[in-house]
């Protein structure tokens, strides 16, 4: 393994996200702020708790883990898609670098610029409401494993993908849906029988709710599992993006 390699890849990536500082780290800041306003404020004053905790400090992880998850699956995809797109990929799949590189270089990449927004974005929330995270160490576990995690997910993505207008399909229509569903505004226990019981089988409530633990020691399902959820979702992207370039599927055509 060469670490300069991987460190070029890196920086190469890195440099195009600060060439677009605004777009890729003013726009979902500001978004998010918004949802602070939206939510926090405005439907705060009908909604005072939720679990015994403040409504605006209860949807933080939520927010956070939106913005997360999202920017996590975007760069990722467009990471390893506009090589593809221009060509460049065959040159790196040519070099004497191994598939491990390109991933930890592209993954890494947009894990940092994930990792980045969600680190502003929580202390942007310290303006809006009065927040104290009870394990620091375990929210950043959760939050390192979700943006490499959904980084890996918006790999394989962008591999899939053959036009920008797919790189944006799955976000759109799967990743923010589940989000949404997911408890990020509310507690899934709110949700009457077959509703509760089916919202378990939404991935993105073992995140939110350990996520949501780190922060106030209250979780809507048991933290060991939300580890495990997120650390199986790890290794099955893992796993896939090992298949796709074991035998060139969507790169060697």
């Amino acid at each position: 393994m060469s670490p300069t390699a991987i460190w070029t890849m890196y920086l190469f990536e890195m440099s195009r996200f600060f060439r677009s500082l605004v777009q890729s780290l003013i726009s979902p800041v500001i978004s998010t702020s918004l949802y602070f306003v939206v939510f926090g404020a405005a439907i705060g004053r009908s909604i005072e708790e939720m679990d015994g905790i403040p409504y605006g400090a209860f949807i933080v992880p939520g927010l956070v883990m939106l913005s997360v998850m999202t920017q996590a699956v975007s760069n990722g995809s467009f990471g390893i898609y506009f090589p593809k797109f221009m060509g460049t990929i065959y040159e790196q799949l040519s070099a004497p670098v191994s598939f491990l590189e390109i991933v930890i270089a592209y993954a890494g990449a947009a894990s940092t610029k994930a990792l980045l927004i969600g680190v502003i974005i929580l202390g942007t929330s310290t303006f809006f409401v009065d927040l104290h995270i009870q394990h620091p160490a375990m929210a950043a576990a959760f939050l390192l494993l979700t943006c490499i995690s959904f980084s890996l997910m918006g790999f394989i993505i962008g591999i899939w993908a053959e036009s920008f207008e797919q790189l944006q399909l799955v976000p759109l229509l799967i990743i923010t849906p589940l989000v949404f569903l997911g408890g990020s505004f509310y507690s899934i226990s709110l949700l009457p029988g077959i509703w509760h019981t089916i919202s378990l089988f939404n991935p993105v409530v073992y995140l939110v709710s350990g996520f949501r633990w780190s922060f106030f020691g209250t979780a809507e399902v048991p933290v060991g599992l939300s580890l495990m959820a997120i650390a199986a979702f790890t290794a099955l992207c893992l796993v896939v993006i090992w298949r796709i370039f074991q035998t060139g599927w969507r790169i060697r055509q």
